[in-house]
């Protein structure tokens, strides 16, 4: 079982020409509503891919019955959620521009539960996108962690973000949140590396790097045709972590972690193209030969 901590959300997916510059604005060219939360995105991958997951998250009186809700259900997430009947369940409001960049506002709604929310200790946990203190105790308590900062990196403190990778076993981060980590740590990206039994960095259409036992690994990019980069880095970590889960070698996790985020950016939205374990076993067989056998 692999336990996933963080949001759950509502995406609001807008396209503009450009980001527009401080004081200034653009136009939206397209915009659609999704089901998002880097959570809850990966809990679904893992789920489609026929792992065996739990998601605990923070959710409003406006999610249960939802078509979310019945989504979460339908694809069998163990839902372990704190209910905030007075609260939006969180929302995000993402702008992507044509060259592919982007930004993103996010409502935290019910999530600020997490806050004063009993921390679980689990014997397998993914750490994404939540209150620093809530992953920290969660972090204390666990087995086996995965940690991915996120966006929610600029939320760390120094205390906070050196007791988490602590107990961090696997860290997940792009190359903005490696940067914002070390200066926020006050530590070369070398040391926060060693720090670490094993690093995945990510580097959008540029591939992903796994750093372990000394070495460095690197993983190139799948090629399709990009339609949104948005949930490119969750569904990556469940395509990793559901391999991982299964015993397969860490690079390979890598790798298919890779291919798993190749089929979400072909579409629009988090969850709309979440490949199944054969979908997934199959491409990989194109780009990166045979499936390497189990530990």
């Amino acid at each position: 079982m692999i336990h996933v901590v963080g949001h759950t959300a509502v995406d609001h997916i807008s396209k503009v020409p450009h980001l527009p510059a401080k004081n200034c604005s653009t136009h939206i060219t397209d915009r659609q509503i999704y089901f998002g939360g880097g959570a809850a995105n990966i809990a679904a991958g893992i789920a489609m891919l026929n792992g065996k997951t739990s998601l605990i998250s923070c959710v409003g009186g406006d999610f249960a019955g939802s078509d979310y809700d019945l989504w979460q259900k339908n694809l069998g997430i163990g839902q372990q959620f704190f209910t905030v009947p007075d609260s939006h369940t969180p929302t995000a409001f993402m702008f992507t521009d044509e060259a592919g960049d982007q930004m993103t506002f996010f409502e935290w709604g019910a999530s600020r539960a997490f806050a004063t929310a009993e921390a679980p200790g689990l014997p397998f946990v993914h750490l994404a996108t939540a209150d620093p203190v809530f992953n920290c105790k969660v972090a204390e308590k666990s087995k086996f962690v995965s940690f991915d900062p996120g966006q929610d990196v600029f939320y760390y403190s120094q205390e906070q973000l050196e007791s988490i990778i602590a107990c961090t076993d696997i860290l997940f981060a792009n190359q903005h949140e490696v940067q914002q980590m070390c200066s926020t740590m006050k530590i070369s990206r070398e040391k926060l590396i060693s720090l670490v039994e094993g690093a995945v960095f990510t580097m959008s259409g540029d591939g992903s790097t796994l750093y372990m036992d000394g070495k460095e690994y690197f993983v190139p990019v799948v090629p399709v045709t990009l339609a949104d980069p948005t949930g490119a880095g969750d569904s990556y970590r469940a395509g990793f972590l559901t391999a991982f889960q299964e015993g397969y070698p860490t690079l390979t996790c890598c790798r298919i972690g890779t291919v798993t985020a190749s089929f979400v950016v072909e579409h629009v939205g988090c969850q709309t193209h979440l490949p199944t374990w054969e979908q997934m076993l199959e491409r990989y067989q194109k780009h990166f030969s045979v499936l390497e056998p189990r530990k």
